[in-house]
């Protein structure tokens, strides 16, 4: 048995430093088809770090993980894992948070190394970071673990000190903390999630600040500019902003907004847009456009040929949407006119995938890069999104599915 420093919670709603403890690694995915975007690159407070300027790249397949040079995308370094992981930036320009059964496994991209130090977590689900925060969200527990983004750039054998918080019952939930210290953070159990509630930790206790129960079906997050929080709902999306909450309703009976991208230069979040609750597959044609200033939701279908699943925006160059669609192009979404602006051709054609965790094409960016997965061709691709120009492709042994991106030096 392989033994792994891992980082237990106690059983409190505040919680210290956590204990390590050995566990062998297990396997984990989230709850259901739709999830949160796998990275987003970090923002400008992320720790400088002995890296390249381009950062790094981390690949999951069937059984394993490969770190690669942001620039060039050789193969710096492959580690064996569990046949199916997950992977989010850590958000201190270094580290990316692998979810296995155990937890989520630390994954040093400079060193590089698989490191032994894993968050205990019984379902390992969404991890945000925002306001020097990374916060993980154990589904299985309903507990959330917040870390210091900067303190986790200088782990040496251990994780640092956390502070935890545990939901009133266990569900597929998210949680953010915002730059004043509020938490916020899903209700719901584990047939249904129902709204959300701003906490603000007091000692050993958290005291209540604000709640909404006009939800249905919470799931992801995303932070706009000055730290307005949406969230999404079966029936439209869920803003905090200002101390307060307030609901945004779909045009349709049952208009899913599942995911949030955002930028925080930008008031403006894009959403994905479902309005059929019986469509098959993972395929979207319509996306949610939500104007945090002015109080405005609107939803835009876009042109035919472009569908994507949610792995296929990220927002990037001009605070656009960049939309990977199954033409293999992305195609460029200015979100204030809520129209097409560029096309930029990159892969062959694809079909959706028919589990979502399946391998299929996904776009992470960095800066002015997005990296762009061809499972078909065995294939990484990045891409000058000022240009639309392919900078660099390489094909792997493997079928690459999850895709992540570290910063590197600043």
């Amino acid at each position: 048995m392989r033994n792994h420093h891992m980082l237990r919670q106690r059983n409190a709603r505040l919680g210290g430093i956590a204990a390590i403890a050995g566990m062998t690694l297990l396997v984990s995915a989230c709850a259901n088809g739709s999830i949160t975007p796998a990275s987003t690159a970090e923002t400008s407070s992320a720790a400088a770090v002995p890296a390249d300027t381009h950062g790094r790249v981390a690949i999951s397949y069937p059984g394993g993980i490969s770190v690669l040079d942001g620039r060039t995308l050789d193969v710096v370094e492959k580690f064996d894992s569990e046949e199916f992981t997950r992977l989010n930036a850590a958000g201190d320009g270094r580290h990316v948070f692998v979810t296995t059964k155990a937890g989520f496994q630390l994954l040093d991209t400079v060193e590089p190394k698989l490191t032994d130090l894993v968050v205990d977590a019984t379902t390992a689900g969404h991890v945000v970071r925002h306001a020097g925060n990374t916060v993980l969200f154990d589904d299985g527990t309903g507990t959330t673990t917040i870390l210091k983004t900067a303190d986790l750039a200088k782990t040496d054998g251990a994780l640092p000190e956390t502070q935890t918080y545990k939901a009133d019952s266990p569900h597929h939930g998210v949680s953010i903390v915002l730059a004043d210290g509020k938490l916020i953070t899903t209700i719901g159990d584990k047939t249904s999630r129902a709204g959300a509630v701003a906490l603000e930790a007091h000692g050993d206790h958290w005291d209540k600040a604000a709640e909404s129960n006009e939800c249905p079906g919470i799931h992801g997050e995303g932070t706009a500019a000055g730290e307005a929080v949406i969230f999404g709902c079966e029936d439209g999306a869920l803003l905090f902003h200002d101390g307060k909450f307030e609901k945004f309703t779909a045009p349709d009976k049952y208009g899913r907004m599942g995911n949030a991208y955002v930028s925080e230069t930008s008031p403006i979040v894009v959403g994905d847009y479902k309005n059929d609750p019986d469509a098959e597959g993972y395929l979207l044609n319509s996306v949610a456009l939500i104007d945090t200033e002015k109080h405005a939701y609107n939803v835009v279908k876009l042109p035919g040929t472009i569908k994507y699943t949610f792995r296929d925006i990220a927002r990037g160059p001009g605070d656009f949407a960049y939309i990977l669609s199954t033409n293999g192009s992305i195609h460029v979404l200015d979100p204030k006119e809520g129209r097409i602006v560029n096309e930029f051709p990159v892969i062959d054609a694809w079909e959706g995938p028919v589990e979502w965790q399946d391998a299929h094409p996904a776009i992470v960016v960095n800066g002015n890069t997005a990296y762009i997965t061809e499972p078909a061709a065995h294939t990484v691709h990045s891409v000058d999104l000022t240009t639309g120009k392919i900078t660099a492709s390489a094909q792997m042994d493997v079928v690459p599915n999850e895709i992540a991106v570290t910063l590197g030096a600043h």
